[in-house]
């Protein structure tokens, strides 16, 4: 018989299975609930980034983890289902706590979680997010979370990387070309490279806090279900490899002119891989000569795409390139602008690759206007807990009625020692501190103007606060005019 089809219970889809909250969590969190202390009511914990690649992290994707996972309330054949497959695997499973939920709170989880404002724009070594059970006899629920809501860190991740991309291309779009262009400056071409499709989905989210430009659609549709974002992303007609070479190589200027044929109006924009065979003939005697009239008289805007060879000197080349052969003006800040033509470099970019490629147009006399960027894995893949040091821990707890700080503090790593007692973020302009609740420095920092920055966002099984990624954008844009962008130059060293 075959296990797998014998059991009346079992989940017959991943969507079950992702949706079961229940068993969302590492296995040995099962047993922890005869852990703590006798007498234990409560248990506080928090999250924060104790730094890494960034400065500072660009707090989101909390509201899509709460909507998706935990405003779903937890049913008694959850329980029934959870209890079978602990046994099995061989952990405890805490069968009357959990009934305790489902009968006394109908399933909705008794805890209140406090955040920053999705977008807010936070330095590292502060709390982001607490946690702290409501109902005393769900002490153990706290840390069961942890799994779930520490998957925050990728969004986070994400979203700061995009965000310190934007501050540096909007740095040499402010000295150099017009800075009201920077949404469509980086592009997601990341959907294939990532691990799942909520991956896609989370991170592709991720990075439309900070720009508009994506080939991600599930990110498009993410944002409109979870952030009231009728269309948050957008996208042009392009080529690909297969769709030029499917042509051959003595028919490459006929597909080409195909995509001119097709999309090209005015107005439009559309963007064809050029380097299928010799970008540099593509460009000079295919776009420059052949095809040269046809694209002017189009009124579209043509973007060339290199897609190998080094980043810095192939943009420059080919903007060189199209100059001589489409011509340029000079803005008002004195570099030379395209005309009826742009290139978009989405090989090899990085931030410390797009800082080389925009110093080198700068230092030649040619505009940031000239180029976009667009990433694909480096941008939703790439990227893991450790790049800004993600922890949730455990700072304190009530026992007997008394609240006692815990803490960890191991000899043999003393940068992994963790916070004690009731943590609180505090805030006043810009400036952010992480104190504790009822202590003499938080009394200070009260008095000094500053204020609590976290806020309610889910209480006792409901989601308190629902921004929308207009909101959200809005406070990372804001942040973004008080960051100064001296950091870049260590990046790219």
């Amino acid at each position: 018989m075959n296990p797998t089809h014998s059991n009346p219970t079992s989940l017959q889809s991943f969507s079950g299975i992702s949706r079961l909250l229940i068993l969302n969590t590492d296995s040995y969190k099962t047993s922890h609930y005869l852990q703590y202390p006798p007498g234990t009511s409560k248990v506080f914990s928090y999250i924060e980034s104790r730094g890494g690649v960034h400065d500072r992290t660009v707090f989101f994707g909390l509201q899509y983890i709460l909507k998706e996972y935990l405003v779903k309330p937890v049913t008694a054949s959850d329980v029934e289902l959870a209890d079978e497959v602990c046994r099995a695997h061989g952990v405890p499973f805490n069968r009357a706590g959990w009934l305790h939920i489902v009968n006394a709170h109908q399933g909705r989880l008794p805890v209140r979680i406090l955040a920053v404002p999705e977008g807010s724009v936070v330095p590292t070594r502060n709390v982001l997010l607490t946690i702290e059970n409501t109902d005393p006899a769900c002490y153990w629920l706290t840390s069961f979370l942890e799994t779930v809501l520490m998957r925050v860190w990728y969004p986070i991740t994400v979203a700061t990387n995009s965000w310190m991309c934007r501050q540096l291309i909007h740095k040499y779009l402010v000295e150099t070309g017009d800075e009201s262009t920077i949404t469509g400056k980086l592009h997601d071409f990341g959907a294939r490279g990532v691990s799942s499709m909520e991956s896609a989905l989370i991170g592709g989210m991720a990075h439309l806090v900070n720009f508009q430009g994506t080939d991600t659609l599930t990110a498009v549709l993410g944002a409109r279900v979870y952030y009231g974002a009728a269309m948050a992303g957008f996208s042009t007609p392009a080529a690909e490899h297969s769709t030029i070479t499917s042509w051959g190589r003595d028919g490459e200027r006929d597909a080409y002119a195909n995509m001119l044929q097709q999309y090209a109006q005015p107005g439009a924009v559309l963007a064809v891989v050029s380097d299928s065979y010799d970008l540099d003939h593509a460009v000079k005697k295919i776009w420059g000569q052949e095809l040269r009239q046809q694209v002017m008289d189009s009124g579209a805007l043509v973007v060339i795409r290199p897609d190998s060879g080094d980043p810095a000197s192939m943009v420059l080349n080919t903007i060189r390139a199209l100059d001589a052969s489409f011509g340029s003006t000079v803005n008002a800040k004195g570099y030379r602008v395209l005309q009826h033509v742009r290139v978009l470099q989405g090989d090899g970019i990085t931030i410390r690759s797009i800082r080389t490629i925009l110093a080198n147009l700068q230092f030649n006399g040619y505009s940031a206007d000239n180029v976009a960027f667009s990433q694909g894995g480096a941008l939703l893949q790439i990227v893991n807990r450790d790049d800004q040091r993600f922890a949730m821990k455990c700072s304190a707890v009530e026992v007997n009625g008394a609240w006692r700080d815990v803490f960890k503090s191991p000899r043999t790593d003393p940068q992994k020692r963790s916070r004690a007692g009731r943590q609180m973020l505090l805030q006043k302009g810009n400036e952010y501190r992480t104190e504790v609740e009822g202590s003499t420095a938080m009394a200070s920092a009260l008095e000094q103007g500053f204020s609590g920055a976290l806020q309610v966002v889910f209480e006792n099984g409901s989601l308190l606060v629902d921004d929308t990624l207009a909101t959200i954008r809005e406070r990372a844009e804001a942040a973004g005019g008080q960051y100064k962008p001296g950091y870049f130059s260590a990046v790219s060293s």
